[in-house]
């Protein structure tokens, strides 16, 4: 049985701290579609009272370098993070520049995961043309803005449940 879109974004009844932070971390090409992604994810985030912090990069490849670079400034900034969230759109073209950036970023995003104490979410589009694109920023394949911030609320929540259980 498949799930959902309205199902992923499913966050009613989960309650995170009262300064819960995240940080949009979104892509300038392909701005047409990333636009749109950021739009859902900030009404989730809205809608759950979460504080929103938002990076612009100049494409899918320097995300990981800002999400890097962010949290190992966050000491110094109002919104420490409980999570990042990477948007972007790769639109497949005539050269294998598509796979070598789609495997980078995607290498990126697991290796923070790997490396901070915090998730970050993988909002990023790997497409082979626009139509593919809109059918994802709220079309027949929902809206993957919104469920990156649904994501990040569902994991900011199961980290914050694991802390509860820690050793002192």
């Amino acid at each position: 049985m498949a799930i959902s879109s309205n199902q992923i974004t499913d966050t009613s009844g989960i309650l995170l701290k009262k300064d819960a932070c995240i940080v949009i971390v979104r892509t300038e090409w392909n701005e047409h579609v990333t636009a749109k992604l950021e739009e859902g994810c900030i009404k989730v985030l809205k809608e759950n009272n979460i504080a929103i912090k938002q990076i612009l990069v100049p494409g899918a490849f320097e995300i990981a370098f800002a999400i890097k670079d962010y949290w190992e400034k966050a000491k110094y900034n109002i919104c420490k993070p409980d999570a990042f969230i990477a948007l972007g759109c790769v639109i497949k073209g005539d050269t294998p520049h598509f796979k070598y950036v789609c495997n980078a970023v995607t290498d990126g995003i697991v290796q923070l995961n790997l490396l901070l104490p915090v998730p970050t979410i993988f909002g990023v589009l790997t497409v082979n043309n626009q139509e593919q694109a809109d059918e994802r920023t709220g079309g027949k394949h929902g809206h993957k803005g919104e469920e990156a911030a649904a994501t990040a609320i569902k994991m900011i929540a199961l980290s914050q449940s694991h802390q509860m259980y820690q050793a002192p």
